[in-house]
């Protein structure tokens, strides 16, 4: 016959391995009875929200902490729970916790099983997911720049291919015109996706006018101090650099041997960048009778765009654009 030192023992043993179950789980969990008093706790809750037993055991789940669980929504599920044996599944809390700052917890309560059916316990696990609804509120704001710039790129690229003009012209020196656009577009877009490369005016001006470098002509590159671009004016550049370019090698100084073209900008007061094409050495210019849609998309992407202004000179010793942009939109 079992003695009562016997039984007692047993009862230890089985409530340190239920203890030991209890504090093995990582989550914070509670055991609340049927008025949702803690009648026990695991030890990563007293870890995780920093108190002790002596504030936590006894006491009614509402009055835990500051009050950062007397929600009356989550109030009236938990009261739901042991009487209906319905399930609350994360329940998200957003609170300033003491000693813990601005959380995201979400709770899981459920009724404890017992065979017998007699039992009205109440298991409420809490599981931080602070740092996971952060990375989901960046990875939405990305997604949504993302679309963004892909439907602004589709209208830039759309709006290229219908006003390319076609008269005159044979289908090669269409698709060369609107290729040469569609490659300052891609090279802008390669900076702006770029996780090595910031998206600064020198990498731009370097990556959209490398196909324009060859030999019998100079085109220099004589960077200010760095400058970051906006994706908008990423591509509204490179535009303008690409259309600047392929005017100097049809017309400009480009199209001739020894000719030179330089690439310079400074910001002005901290506020204005000043961009300078200068052309040199190449044939004599003349000032067009007409304005392209080459001329017009520079003045387009610089006025309306970037709301900034555009200078051109057409001097008889090459020609000169001077490009002044906000710094700041």
């Amino acid at each position: 016959m079992m003695n009562v030192e016997d039984l007692y023992r047993i009862l230890r043993t089985s409530h340190v391995q239920a203890q030991g179950i209890v504090d093995t789980i990582p989550d914070p969990l509670l055991v609340l009875d049927e008025s949702l008093r803690v009648q026990n706790a695991s030890r990563s809750f007293f870890e995780t929200f920093r108190v002790d037993r002596y504030e936590t055991i006894g006491q009614q789940l509402f009055t835990l902490g500051n009050g950062q669980w007397d929600i009356p929504e989550l109030r009236s599920l938990l009261q739901d729970v042991i009487p209906r044996s319905v399930a609350v599944v994360n329940f998200r809390v957003e609170h300033d916790f003491p000693s813990l700052g601005p959380r995201t917890m979400l709770l899981t309560a459920r009724t404890l099983f017992h065979p017998d059916n007699a039992g009205h316990l109440l298991l409420l696990s809490i599981v931080d997911v602070t740092d996971q609804a952060r990375r989901d509120v960046a990875k939405d704001m990305l997604f949504g720049e993302l679309r963004h710039r892909m439907k602004n790129l589709l209208s830039v690229a759309h709006s290229m291919a219908r006003l390319t003009p076609v008269e005159d012209r044979s289908a090669e020196e269409y698709r060369e015109a609107f290729l040469g656009r569609f490659a300052a577009l891609i090279a802008a877009q390669d900076i702006a996706f770029a996780e090595d490369s910031a998206g600064d005016l020198k990498t731009l001006t370097e990556r959209v006018l490398a196909p324009f470098s060859g030999e019998g002509h100079g085109l220099v590159i004589e960077p200010g101090e760095p400058v970051e671009l906006t994706p908008k004016s990423l591509t509204s550049l490179s535009l303008v650099f690409n259309e600047l370019a392929t005017n100097a090698a049809k017309y400009g100084a480009l199209s001739a041997a020894g000719g030179r073209v330089s690439v310079s900008w400074r910001i002005e007061d901290g506020e204005r960048l000043r961009i300078t094409w200068a052309e040199s050495g190449g044939p004599a210019v003349v000032s067009p009778d007409r304005k392209g849609y080459g001329s017009e998309l520079i003045r387009t992407a610089i006025s309306y765009t970037l709301h900034g202004q555009l200078g051109q000179e057409y001097a008889s010793d090459g020609y000169r654009a001077e490009i002044a942009v906000p710094l700041v939109e």
